[in-house]
């Protein structure tokens, strides 16, 4: 499907029908901010757009320990929206381009005849984060993002991004080709230009604490109406500064790319990827062994991205000849040989389940499975730690607790976790990655603890649209993708 993305300089009236009408710009500079502004026309997948809503928003693991099988629910909540109110229609721009889909998203008609306006808030709001983590992370290269309530990229500032009385943007991340900080502010839904103006007024906020340090500021509103396609609006400014502090108890890499490429060599990249993968790997935890699966991918993780995050699997003919290989030699009958036989010739089998409630499958590599539950093991001793962080700390008051106040006591628990978790960094990193490596050796019914090993697929299935990166993956069936409308 096609996106189409206006970058200008700052807030201004919604484009009306400029989606559809002005000559856009084929999407030549991936990984990177476009050298002008100018409507652009860059080319996606359903999958790299549920990819973002998986992983953007708040870090809500710390509160999952006690209860791991919650993680799904959160999962769904983050896709669940865009599933019910979105679908896609054929489309016949003014001025087409050459390769691109013809075909974009809109809202459904339950969104537009049969959903009260508190629904449709909710998915303003998941729509704008998963499109602002979608646009600066697979369409420009942006590394990991962070909520900056959490305190922020520099820790000298923390204090500052914590303050209650701050109107301050959603997310930061930092641009390693550019060598500098992003604030970003997301808006979603029906948006309009003083939705724009108050999202502008958050980065310059955000501008004043980050003020010495060379940073961009980045608004996104992600627009969608009904008989209109969704489009972007990026509006955005660049402050020099100085250049970047180092982040945690390392310098930044120089290294340019997403974390996971480079996890070999990268502790800190490491720790974000597990990070950035817990809600799923808690999902596999707690899943019933018979709703466990692995799926094999070709053990050579270099030519999987194309663009993007993620590489679409049906572009990945060295996965698909290993499988028929792999099908060609051994059957299904036989479990254990077809397990060795798919390492003998360079196969991974990465584990996966459903999330219930919906079609999506999420899965990952063994390796980032052991340095996801290495991590989950520390966060779990910080969080015996942190007064009033697990569900059996709590106690219910006679009376409804006041809802700002409540915010601010969630915010100053989020804050210690993650101060513990700074300071403990010297001794978590060497511990995630010594799990990491050697995951290499380790079965799945280890990780698993004692359960069986999980059956290997190696079939093909027709409808099936899979996806992956280095070390995780993410499949959905084609006839749950957004109703189509021709």
């Amino acid at each position: 499907m096609d996106v189409p993305v206006l970058f200008r300089s700052g807030p201004a009236k919604r484009p009306y029908k400029q989606w559809r009408t002005a000559k856009h710009q084929p999407w030549t500079s991936p990984g990177a901010f476009p050298a002008k502004n100018s409507w652009y026309l860059p080319t996606t997948t359903w999958r790299e757009i549920v990819k973002a809503a998986t992983e953007v928003g708040r870090d809500v693991t710390p509160w999952l320990h006690q209860a791991q099988q919650l993680a799904r629910g959160e999962l769904v909540a983050r896709v669940a929206p865009l599933y019910a109110y979105l679908g896609m229609h054929d489309v016949t721009p003014k001025h087409p381009l050459p390769h691109s889909a013809g075909r974009r998203l809109t809202v459904n008609a339950v969104y537009e005849h049969g959903t009260e306006r508190t629904a449709k808030s909710m998915l303003g709001y998941r729509l704008g984060m998963t499109m602002a983590e979608w646009a600066c992370r697979s369409l420009m290269g942006l590394g990991q993002t962070w909520h900056l309530e959490d305190g922020g990229p520099i820790p000298s500032l923390a204090t500052d991004f914590k303050d209650p009385a701050r109107t301050l943007p959603d997310l930061w991340g930092f641009h390693e080709a550019e060598n500098a900080y992003w604030l970003i502010e997301a808006k979603g839904g029906n948006v309009r230009k003083n939705r724009l103006v108050e999202g502008w007024e958050q980065l310059e906020e955000g501008s004043k604490v980050l003020h010495a340090y060379a940073h961009r500021r980045i608004l996104c509103g992600a627009s969608v109406q009904p008989q209109g396609d969704l489009f972007i609006t990026i509006d955005h400014d660049q402050h020099p500064g100085q250049p970047p502090q180092p982040v945690g108890a390392h310098t930044t890499p120089a290294a340019l790319g997403a974390p996971e490429d480079r996890l070999t060599d990268s502790d800190d990249a490491l720790l974000s990827t597990a990070r950035t993968q817990m809600l799923a790997y808690l999902v596999l935890r707690s899943a019933p062994p018979s709703q466990l699966r692995t799926v094999g991918l070709s053990a050579d993780r270099s030519p999987r991205r194309r663009s993007g995050l993620t590489t679409p699997l049906e572009r990945d003919p060295a996965t698909r000849a290993l499988r028929a290989h792999a099908r060609a030699e051994t059957t299904q009958a036989d479990p254990e040989s077809l397990r060795l036989h798919a390492r003998t010739i360079g196969m991974d089998d990465f584990l996966t389940c459903r999330i219930p409630g919906t079609e999506l499958r999420l899965g990952m590599s063994r390796r980032l499975f052991a340095a996801c539950e290495q991590l989950h093991r520390e966060d779990r001793l910080i969080a015996e730690r942190t007064p009033g962080l697990r569900a059996e700390d709590q106690r219910i008051a006679d009376e409804p607790a006041d809802e700002e106040a409540e915010e601010q006591r969630r915010r100053t628990q989020r804050r210690i976790f993650r101060e513990e978790l700074e300071l403990g960094r010297q001794r978590i990193e060497p511990r995630v990655r010594d799990a990491y490596e050697q995951a290499t050796t380790r079965q799945w019914s280890d990780l698993l603890s004692g359960h069986p090993e999980p059956p290997l697929d190696v079939d093909d299935h027709p409808g099936l649209l899979e996806a992956a990166t280095p070390e995780t993956y993410l499949a959905l069936r084609a006839d749950d993708l957004p109703h189509h409308h021709r």
